[in-house]
């Protein structure tokens, strides 16, 4: 197996560790709302520049993912709260409003941070490679720790959603929505809970990218594709499905930019156009 083809596995899989952890949170509200939410890429975005702004200033890269996860989500949460729940069940509307409020925090992160290209030092403790034992290759820590972290987060989530009342009550708004407000579940407190959840995710992953890849002004519709890819690929609604499709995006992209950068977005979409055809639903989905 020659280096190239390692090479890109290995880029395949953490970039598929980055999507799953912006997708995951996108997936919970873009289910149990029923609203593409525009605005996820946006969160993203504005995560890593808080965080790179954290960075810089208190030089404690933890407290930079925690807070651009943090912002991100008071910043989801008041959308939810004084926007979304005032166009609940007006689909247009919802997607108009995701769609400003994600254009103004790009236009606010570009006053704030300028247009230029940036990125966020990698801690110390994660800096460095690392030689992986079995093919005897070098490879980047802190790719290995974003693969790890992944993991963790997708452990974490199934326990939370399978084993607390509060994830079974998600669960069951994702299946049957009509059902859950029928038994006297307050759904808009859970609405906002999983947009906080969900705007949490993103602006971490927005850290972990920031710090990988690059920040820059317009990244945040190109993260958005990718996750929307993720989750069209899997199943709206399904975890499983969310890892798949992070696993086969991530994969199908990183060999794609390798051998064919000048048909990446042909083979990256084929994959989408193949499945729909097949399953509208998606891998994992189940029908409405």
């Amino acid at each position: 197996m020659s280096i190239l083809v390692i090479m890109s596995m290995l880029n395949g899989l953490t970039l598929a560790a980055l999507l799953f952890i912006t997708a995951s949170g996108l997936t919970l509200s873009f289910s149990l709302m029923r609203v593409v939410n525009l605005t996820h890429g946006a969160l993203y975005m504005a995560g890593g520049f808080i965080g790179m702004s954290v960075v810089k200033v208190t030089g404690s890269w933890l407290l930079a993912m925690l807070s651009g996860g943090g912002a991100m989500a008071v910043v989801a949460l008041l959308e939810e709260r004084f926007l979304l729940r005032r166009a609940r069940g007006d689909d247009l509307r919802e997607t108009l409003i995701s769609l400003s409020v994600a254009i103004i925090i790009g236009d606010l992160v570009l006053v704030i941070w300028g247009g230029y290209p940036k990125s966020i030092a990698i801690p110390p403790l994660l800096s460095g490679v690392w030689t992986i034992p079995v093919i005897d290759m070098v490879y980047p820590v802190f790719r290995i720790f974003m693969l790890g972290l992944a993991i963790f987060i997708i452990v974490a989530l199934w326990l939370f959603l399978t084993k607390t009342n509060l994830g079974i009550t998600i669960r069951a708004g994702v299946d049957n929505f009509d059902m859950v407000s029928s038994l006297g579940i307050n759904v808009r407190r859970l609405f906002t809970f999983v947009f906080g959840l969900s705007g949490f995710l993103a602006g971490v992953a927005g850290v972990l990218g920031g710090t990988s890849l690059m920040l820059v002004v317009g990244e945040d519709w190109r993260i958005l594709t990718l996750t929307l890819i993720v989750i069209i690929i899997g199943g709206m609604g399904s975890l499983g499905g969310t890892i798949v499709g992070a696993l086969i995006t991530g994969l199908v992209y990183s060999f794609a930019t390798a051998y064919i950068p000048e048909f990446s977005l042909f083979i990256l979409f084929l994959p989408v156009a193949i499945i729909l055809s097949i399953r509208p639903q998606g891998l994992f989905g189940t029908k409405a």
